[in-house]
This record gives structure tokens, C-alpha cells and sequence, in this order.
């Protein structure tokens, strides 16, 4: 496919995927899950939201780790 035939996806009207394959809602984006540094709670975000633990109120959290394989290969 040439670059002046390629066209972006809209995002209006239905439903998007998500990563996992899983459809989720446009309106917020599909959630992201995150531990809190402090509490150590499992916090699902959304864009727009606050990167604050629903639990304590701590501010500083982690991205969980992905559940895919990664390889790398050595040469």
C-alpha cells in the first residue's frame, strides 16, 4: 500500500478494540491497569483521569507488567 493511499481510522461511530482484542467504549478509551507506589492497589485508569490511587490518594504509580511473551534475539 502506497502512503497516498493509506487513510486514518476515524474514530466516530461504534465501538474501538482494544489491545487485547476486547471492545471497549470510544468515549473514555480503553483502561489501563496501574499499581500505586504506596498502597500497592490495583488503580484502572482512563484517559482524562486523575493519576491519583482511588485507595490513598498517592500519587506516583506503575504500569503493570505486560502478560504477552517478549523474546529478543541475540546474534
Amino acid at each position: 500500500m502506497s502512503r497516498e493511499a493509506y487513510q486514518v481510522p476515524s474514530l466516530g461511530g461504534g465501538n474501538a478494540f482494544s489491545a487485547d482484542g476486547g471492545a471497549t467504549s470510544t468515549e473514555g478509551g480503553p483502561a489501563v491497569a496501574y499499581l500505586c507506589g504506596e498502597c500497592n492497589a490495583r488503580v484502572s485508569l482512563k484517559r482524562g483521569d486523575q493519576i491519583r490511587c482511588k485507595e490513598c490518594g498517592h500519587r506516583v504509580l506503575y504500569k503493570e507488567r505486560t502478560k504477552r511473551m517478549v523474546q529478543f534475539e541475540a546474534r
